[in-house]
């Protein structure tokens, strides 16, 4: 119950006895009955989201604020905690304010007795003087006793509201769409109205007295928020039917005439708004408390402060003292409705952190997040959406400002040690991307097509059996070639029996690899694979799965031009190994050039290249898309027998052309080569000044000749040697 009574005395409040009446003279009845509509299509996924989040875990003291900052981190939950708790003190202020509208009518009586004119001032500072003493004197218990007779005045006043007769003329009037002359527009009414929908989050802040926040909680605040839903539809639709547009619009207490006793509703309206401000000004000290008692304001020595209660309940005297003093100097500036936009600017930032949370919760999935409440994730996605977009409608100045604020308070937020946050958005953001993965990998695979796929893209393995961790071309090249295009996976071999020493050590070999990559070779993604040879490292690599939800199609293997004959005899045989496996199979041979400066590519083609070519070419064109090698040129040399140029020219130009491949027609150079040491000759000749050389070799030739195909032209800088087992498709 004091959830449920904090919340609904917030709920039908102040707004409702002084601007409903606007709202229907200005929107008609339809319009005002969709106010209240899109009003609770951000209260309500709240309502359930705020349920869901506090029913996860144990709730303590400080409210909303508890719930954001143990799901978000104390650093996000202290900037967003920062601003609820301005919020709420500046609502203070604002219902003070309200309370003494309620003193209208009584104006003239007043200015007689004290002789000046009437300043609501007058009322609103000794109200929130009077509200400190009861505070400080009795505490928590007083203010939610209080709240039972508050409700019941309020309830007395809407039911002598709902037995009034119509005012004369209201029937001839009525219509569905009646509205005064120049109406204002539909997003300004919202504006001034929706304040009286963002109460149902009011008795969360009594979290840290609750026996059982978890129960009462989920039930006081969705029963507050749904029963004012309903009053708010059976008011507008009264108000309608009891009285004309103009008389709505020009007597903001025309409640008051359609009522059987007329002075109920001030006396209502003097309630809802006290219940307001005594329902704020139990909430807000406890936030204050909360963030102190969390070391999250930037000025430690005002944590202490802040965060010390007194007596057995812990009453936090100190913020209740810093609360009043702001919310005084707020009452000064007199200006309700001031006060009201910056108020529900606020109060939309922290509605749309609490959907934004419990949205991601649920794509994140993490087992950790166990609420025995569930709203669901496209209600808290619809009412983050709306609150942001409903900011900017409601005005842009304040949104920008109450985004600019939170920006600025996350900036003078202290960072808290790691071990004391909690969860934070970092946990959160990875569990939702590690979903988002799952899933599309696994859509991926589905959905796998067959061979000649015209969308076909690299996803290439790599196994490094050496030990070092320092720089590597056939990283470098990985890197380039899956960059943007493909998928790059770089596995560092470390020998022996899988044990807690190898795995401590494939550990540490792991975490620089991932460090490496991050700094120097982006988009590639490092791992590493134990085993106690690299023949059972091949096999194991060969039938991992893709780590993008693509199967890897490609196999890189790289040798230094200088290594001996026994490492390339390794290379050799494992691509052989490899090649059962129905990989595509590049070699990359490096020296002390690594790739010069990136400006020159020769593309060899030969009359072995039939099923290389496409796979060549494609290739090349990824590398040379990548930033690295935007200056430079490709330039493809073919060597045929005489009988086959004419027609090889012919299907490659063709190919080049319907493929989009940027190779200039002068860049195409077809020789006619009769024999083998002819085309070395020709290859060494023309080549050595290039930056980098792709050449194809074919299974077949690799078994016969094993290492002499590959390390032959040695006078070449970098070449990459690429084997084609599938049938790439270029249109």
């Amino acid at each position: 119950m004091p959830v449920f009574l904090a919340a609904i005395s917030t709920i039908l409040g102040a707004v409702m006895f002084l601007r409903f009446g606007y709202a229907v003279a200005h929107a008609g009845l339809v319009g005002a009955l969709g106010i209240v509509l899109l009003g609770h299509l951000v209260t309500v996924p709240t309502a359930l989201a705020i349920s869901e989040i506090a029913t996860n875990r144990r709730v303590g003291g400080g409210g909303e604020y508890f719930v954001i900052s143990r799901s978000f981190g104390l650093r996000i939950g202290g900037a967003i905690g920062l601003s609820l708790y301005v919020s709420q003190a500046i609502s203070v202020a604002f219902y003070a304010l309200a309370f003494a509208e309620a003193f209208t009518p009584l104006a003239p009586r007043i200015e007689a007795l004290l002789g000046m004119a009437f300043d609501p001032r007058m009322v609103s500072i000794p109200l929130v003087l009077l509200l400190l003493g009861l505070m400080l004197s009795k505490g928590a218990d007083l203010g939610v006793a209080a709240l039972y007779v508050v409700v019941s005045v309020l309830l007395v006043s809407m039911a002598l509201f709902f037995a009034g007769s119509p005012l004369p003329g209201a029937a001839e009037a009525f219509r569905l769409d009646e509205r005064v002359a120049n109406p204002d527009p539909f997003v300004t009414v919202f504006a001034i109205v929706f304040p009286a929908f963002t109460g149902m989050t009011a008795g969360v802040g009594l979290s840290g007295d609750l026996e059982k926040p978890g129960r009462s909680i989920p039930l006081g605040t969705i029963g507050a928020t749904l029963v004012g839903m309903v009053a708010y539809v059976a008011i507008v639709w009264k108000l309608a039917v009891s009285a004309p547009a103009q008389v709505l619009a020009e007597d903001q207490l025309a409640m008051g005439r359609i009522a059987v006793w007329g002075p109920i509703i001030p006396i209502g309206l003097a309630c809802a708004t006290l219940s307001s401000a005594l329902g704020s000004i139990l909430v807000a000290p406890r936030t204050l408390q909360a963030l102190g008692r969390d070391g999250v304001l930037p000025a430690p020595a005002l944590n202490g402060v802040l965060a010390r209660g007194a007596g057995k309940a812990n009453e936090p005297r100190n913020a209740t003292l810093l609360t009043c003093a702001l919310a005084i100097a707020t009452c000064a500036l007199g200006n309700v409705d001031a006060v009201a936009r910056l108020v529900s600017m606020f109060f939309m930032v922290t509605y749309g952190a609490l959907c934004t949370i419990s949205a991601l919760e649920h794509f994140a999935a993490s087992p950790g997040y166990r609420p025995s409440f569930r709203s669901r994730w496209y209600l808290s996605l619809l009412g983050a959406l709306l609150c942001l977009f409903m900011m900017f409608q409601m005005d842009p100045l304040f949104a920008v400002l109450s985004l600019a604020a939170m920006c600025g308070l996350y900036a003078a937020t202290k960072r808290t040690p790691a071990g004391e946050t909690g969860q934070d958005l970092g946990t959160i953001f990875r569990g939702v991307m590690g979903q988002a993965i799952r899933r599309m990998n696994i859509r991926l695979q589905r959905r796998r097509s067959a061979r000649l796929d015209p969308d076909w893209r690299p996803s290439v393995v790599a196994l490094d059996p050496r030990p070092s961790t320092g720089d590597r071309a056939g990283l470098q090249m990985l890197s380039w070639l899956c960059d943007r295009h493909g998928f790059g996976t770089y596995l560092r071999l470390v020998p022996g029996e899988l044990d807690e020493e190898t795995l401590e050590r494939s550990d540490r070999i792991k975490a620089d690899l991932v460090e490496i990559c991050k700094r120097s070779y982006p988009g590639v993604y490092a791992g590493t694979v134990i085993s106690p040879s690299l023949r059972q490292a091949l096999v194991q690599t060969l039938q991992m799965p893709g780590a993008s939800g693509m199967e890897n199609n490609t196999f890189l293997l790289e040798f230094e031009a200088d290594d001996s004959a026994e490492h390339v005899e390794r290379i050799v045989q494992s691509a052989l190994l490899a090649s059962r496996a129905d990989k595509n199979l590049l070699f990359l041979r490096h020296g002390e050039r690594r790739f010069g400066d990136r400006s020159e590519v020769h593309l060899w083609l030969t009359w072995h290249d039939t099923q290389n070519a496409s796979l060549m070419v494609l290739l090349t064109y990824i590398l040379l898309d990548h930033e690295d090698w935007e200056d430079a040129e490709i330039t493809v040399l073919a060597a045929y027998p005489a009988e086959h140029v004419a027609d090889e020219r012919e299907r490659f130009v063709s190919l080049v052309e319907a493929g989009r491949i940027p190779v200039p027609r002068r860049n195409i150079r077809f020789f006619v080569v009769a024999e083998g040491e002819e085309f070395r000759e020709l290859v060494g000749r023309l080549s050595s000044g290039a930056d980098l050389v792709v050449m194809g070799i074919t299974l077949a030739r690799l078994q016969e000749k094993g290492t002499d195909l590959l390390t032959r032209h040695p006078g070449l800088g970098e070449v990459l040697f690429v084997m084609a087992e599938e049938k790439v498709a270029i249109e």
